[in-house]
């Protein structure tokens, strides 16, 4: 198990937006910009320590040598067609099962409760959405637990990628090193799910398929009052 990295929460926010630009589908026309603005970030004077910073920018250097058109066929080959390799975190404790629904309803509320709202058709268990808000939130307690109460599949996503050598491994890296350290109990479920991978009863439902094909925005800031939008990030899903 790691040690605790011990970070603001300044430097939480700032790895856990990189992140989540990062971790969603480079496309065509956000690809460049996003790099952009996480290189911009991390180039600040004392934005990060180095355990977290530098696979980040390995990341964004890798990318940008690799090229748009490379990173998406990677992306769709790796998050799309590998099963411990999803990006929704409640597919790890549910899978696609009959309980999909309720997970996904808990983390719908729980983004209400922080006063912000999705734009478009996008599954609030979308990892990149639950950084963003983790990010925008600070400390908020509801926007930690939902990530602390993933840990396991956040593990096992980071374990497939690791074995998968895929660059994407490094941001969930990150991600988990700014997450307290997992306890020997959590590090057993790891290890189980690890080796099972989630749960596979077939519910049958497309609507909770992965990797919608509308273009997708996130909440950025919190909602000006009940039932009324809140503003949103310019990126979209290509």
């Amino acid at each position: 198990m790691r040690a605790v990295l011990p970070l603001t929460e300044h430097q939480r926010a700032t790895v856990h937006m990189a992140a989540s630009l990062l971790l969603d589908y480079p496309g065509e026309e956000s690809f460049t910009a996003r790099l952009d603005a996480v290189e911009q970030a991390l180039g600040a004077p004392g934005s990060l320590p180095a355990t977290v910073r530098e696979p980040l920018e390995t990341f964004v250097r890798g990318a940008r040598e690799r090229g748009q058109r490379a990173m998406a066929e990677h992306y769709v080959a790796t998050f799309d067609q590998r099963r411990r390799c999803c990006l929704y975190l409640s597919y790890y404790a549910v899978g696609d099962t009959r309980h999909r629904g309720a997970a996904i309803l808990a983390f719908k509320e729980a983004l209400a409760a922080t006063g912000y709202e999705m734009d478009r058709d996008e599954l609030p268990d979308y990892l990149p959405v639950v950084l963003e808000l983790s990010a925008r939130c600070g400390g908020d307690e509801v926007a930690q637990v939902l990530l602390s109460s993933h840990r396991e599949g956040l593990e096992v996503l980071r374990t497939a990628l690791t074995q998968a050598t895929s660059p994407y491994a490094g941001l969930v890296e990150a991600v988990c090193l700014t997450l307290p350290e997992i306890d020997q109990a959590t590090a057993q479920r790891v290890r189980a799910l690890v080796s099972a991978g989630p749960p596979t009863e077939t519910v049958g439902v497309t609507d909770l398929l992965p990797f919608p094909t509308t273009p997708v925005r996130y909440p950025t800031a919190p909602a000006r009052g009940a039932g009324q939008p809140a503003a949103r990030r310019q990126e979209e899903r290509a």
